[in-house]
């Protein structure tokens, strides 16, 4: 009785069960009706970890401006100009004041000042090397300014106690200790943050220049020159973080 009961509700049964519920097995012809279990789909949520998030947060889509196309607001390649002209200026700062090594050239920096004006040292004294440890400058050809020359041996940032006799200028190098050696590092770090500093500011002077000529250029295209800037900007200060990396590693031996 309950099994006809069953045949006769299988056509409703089988309009009103979700096909989804259904297997292949399943069917609504005449004999036993089966319901079988039915495995859903596991579907996972996969929740963003806190690394990729930092990750994603960090990255920001790279501008790339071509320099012919914004040339009439402002000049791109003037701003890199600038830019490169600093790091180089560090590089030769590091070359001439930072080096371990005994030699002429080391003193061709020093700037002396006279009544007549600045002067570098080697054009006003011929600067030979007696030994190692031992600097001589000649002062003949300007005698005049020997005590000059010697007051900026002394104000130079070397650690230099120059010894004058007559025209002649004694400068005994230091030896290289591990102080002297740190010292350098600690040099190298004010010239490093000197040049970020030439950077930010050719950087302000960029942005000034560009929101001058803001008048009839849209502000989507000042923000990407901005944006730009900035980039070339950060590209420069990494290359003064490499070069203060390898100077330190240099000194510090």
């Amino acid at each position: 009785m309950a099994l006809s009961h069953l045949n006769l509700l299988r056509p409703v049964l089988c309009r009103f069960v979700p096909s989804v519920l259904r297997t292949p097995l399943v069917t609504c012809s005449r004999g036993p009706f089966l319901l079988r279990p039915v495995v859903l789909p596991n579907y996972a949520r996969h929740y963003a970890t806190k690394k990729s998030k930092a990750k994603a947060k960090g990255q920001t889509a790279k501008v790339n401006i071509k320099a012919a196309l914004v040339d009439d607001i402002i000049s791109l390649e003037e701003v890199k100009e600038d830019m490169a002209a600093v790091l180089t200026t560090l590089k030769e700062d590091f070359s001439r004041n930072l080096s371990i090594r005994t030699s002429p050239g080391a003193l061709d920096h020093i700037i002396v000042t006279t009544k007549d004006g600045k002067f570098p040292l080697n054009q006003l004294g011929q600067i030979s090397m007696k030994s190692p440890q031992l600097l001589v400058v000649n002062m003949t050809g300007f005698p005049e300014a020997t005590a000059a020359v010697t007051r900026a041996l002394q104000d130079s940032s070397m650690g230099l106690n120059p010894d004058v006799e007559g025209t002649i200028i004694r400068v005994p190098v230091p030896k290289v200790t591990r102080e002297h050696r740190e010292n350098l590092v600690k040099l190298a770090k004010q010239f490093s943050n000197k040049a970020k500093d030439l950077l930010r500011r050719v950087r302000s002077n960029t942005i000034s220049q560009l929101k001058k000529s803001k008048e009839g250029v849209s502000d989507d295209t000042i923000h990407l020159i901005e944006k730009q800037v900035q980039q070339m900007a950060d590209s420069y200060a990494a290359d003064i973080d490499k070069q203060l990396i390898t100077k330190t590693k240099e000194l510090l031996g």
